[in-house]
């Protein structure tokens, strides 16, 4: 198609494209269930039957499912290229949409060609009419060329899909990879060096490296982490079988363990719903470790294709089990930002990949957040490796402890990120916004008054062990109470006397800055979107 015309984008159905790319990653499924049944068929021919013609028969067995196994990625990739398009299409729509606006406005129309006129049931054209038709028709010239850009890209990448798919998925193992310590700039440069088929080998190979780079494209580690899912899933049902075995007679650490695994395999089964369902925006999963309380990192929507970025960084108690949920506030913050700017394409990503602290009176200690800073700090070097087309605006949010890991990060380590927000915060390691390595006046806060972190300021040092002794959760408060702006971990970031920027939340407690209606909620879209 050489160009998308106003008709064909007006009736345009991002939804079908969307679910067309989600039958097609829904064909990994059962793909999967072929190269089980292979493995189970070779497994009984392996025990009755020998010779060089058994050898043969397992030799091609093995072939069948290695060709199979390499289908998964191709199947997610074209759900990406289709969720993209989808995407794409849905900003050209409001683009389109928000011309036709200015035409009807100015007393002008539009017609079924895309021409912009005058209106003849209204009054004769003015001047102004005249200025007000040209800059309806750049706009609608702009939404059509975004429309035909997204439709050739999409077409590109399906027509590389139908070619390996004759020539063959994957090629030899590439040689070399990057060494320990590689920055992501260098990551990325070694990926575009590879050849598609090569990459495609890494992902079907050696998913777990790829899951892992930052500095790879987000839709090949999601193509890698998306293999590894059944894995991580078979590595909980394991260890809650060892568990329920261990439990003769049952004591109170075996069964707390067993419902911390249960947890996490509730949590699991729930983000993997999310990343199977076919509504805007398509999850990408960029990190997965079902390890101790489990660590995750998944963006809604492509961060890789964004004009805006979103990182959160949750708090205290956060884990595997509590993904679905803070993926959730998330995706409100990403919702209002295409409420407020239907034209422009925003992401968000939930970056829980530390050992968030369990409870409120681990979170006296700064230690979990000072070891999450160099992870965090690659991550987001990683968004702006990987990035396509001119630089995304980065912000970076943390509520609660995520603050403090943010806070850190941005001091010790230095952040990829336009801008930082603090929710909820217990203080971010830091005296003054100037400390923080990016502009002041993009440094922003927001501190609900009936949030209590309010209470969490600072005690000395024979009253913190004290009260750590007799009451820990006075202790981590601050109780008793003192005036002034010093909380656990800093000057409290909502502070006009911390330098930065302040923008206002509504009643809600400590957890309340997502609600519908918080006017926190619509300041923390309008710093993501640079408003």
């Amino acid at each position: 198609m050489t160009g998308v015309g106003y008709r064909q984008l007006w009736a345009a159905d991002p939804g079908g494209w969307r679910a067309a790319g989600a039958a097609w990653a829904g064909l990994t499924g059962p793909v999967q269930q072929r190269v089980d049944g292979l493995g189970s068929t070779a497994g009984r021919l392996r025990g009755g039957w020998s010779g060089a013609a058994a050898t043969a028969a397992g030799s091609r067995l093995n072939g069948l499912r290695d060709e199979l196994t390499s289908v998964a990625p191709a199947l997610i990739e074209a759900d990406q290229v289709l969720a993209e398009l989808a995407g794409r299409l849905t900003v050209a729509k409001a683009r389109l949409a928000e011309a036709v606006r200015l035409a009807d406005a100015a007393g002008l129309v539009v017609d079924r060609t895309g021409a912009v006129r005058a209106d003849p049931s209204r009054a004769a054209p003015t001047e102004r009419a005249g200025v007000a038709a040209a800059g309806a028709t750049a706009a609608l010239r702009d939404a059509l060329d975004r429309a035909g850009a997204a439709d050739r890209l999409a077409a590109d990448r399906l027509d590389e899909l139908a070619r390996a798919a004759g020539s063959g998925w994957v090629s030899p193992p590439p040689p070399g990879r990057p060494g320990p310590g590689a920055s992501p700039a260098l990551v990325r440069a070694w990926w575009a060096g590879l050849t598609p088929a090569q990459r495609r080998w890494l992902v079907v190979r050696e998913p777990a490296l790829v899951g892992r780079l930052d500095g790879l494209p987000v839709s090949a580690r999601d193509q890698a982490n998306r293999l590894l899912l059944g894995s991580r899933r078979a590595e909980l049902l394991a260890e809650r079988r060892l568990l329920l075995l261990a439990r003769v007679p049952p004591g109170p650490i075996a069964s707390a363990r067993l419902r911390a695994v249960a947890a996490r395999l509730a949590g699991l089964d729930a983000l993997v719903e999310r990343l199977t369902a076919s509504g805007e925006p398509r999850a990408y999963l960029l990190g997965l470790d079902p390890a101790g309380d489990g660590r995750v990192v998944v963006a809604l929507g492509d961060p890789d294709q964004a004009d805006r970025v979103l990182t959160y960084v949750p708090g205290t108690g956060s884990g595997l089990d509590d993904a679905p949920g803070e993926l959730g506030r998330a995706g409100r913050v990403l919702d209002r930002c295409a409420a407020l700017a239907p034209g422009e394409r925003s992401a968000a990503v939930l970056w829980l990949d530390y050992d968030a602290p369990d409870f409120l009176t681990d979170a006296a200690s700064a230690g979990p957040a000072r070891d999450a800073g160099s992870a965090l700090h690659r991550f987001q070097e990683g968004l702006r490796a990987s990035h396509e087309g001119p630089p995304a605006r980065q912000t970076v949010l943390g509520h609660s402890y995520g603050s403090l890991v943010v806070g850190m990060a941005a001091r010790e380590h230095g952040l990829a990120a336009d801008a930082l927000v603090f929710v909820g915060s217990p203080g971010v390691g830091a005296a003054h916004a100037g400390e923080l390595g990016v502009p002041a006046r993009q440094v922003w806060a927001s501190q609900a008054p009936d949030d209590v972190i309010r209470l969490a300021q600072p005690v000395d040092e024979f009253g913190r062990r004290a009260l750590l002794g007799s009451a820990p959760l006075a202790a981590v408060l601050g109780w008793p109470d003192r005036t002034g702006h010093e909380l656990w971990f800093g000057h409290d970031p909502a502070d006009p006397g911390f330098g930065g920027r302040v923008f206002r939340s509504g009643r809600g407690g400590h957890s309340g800055y997502w609600d519908p209606g918080n006017p926190a909620l619509d300041g923390m879209a309008r710093v993501v979107l640079g408003r």
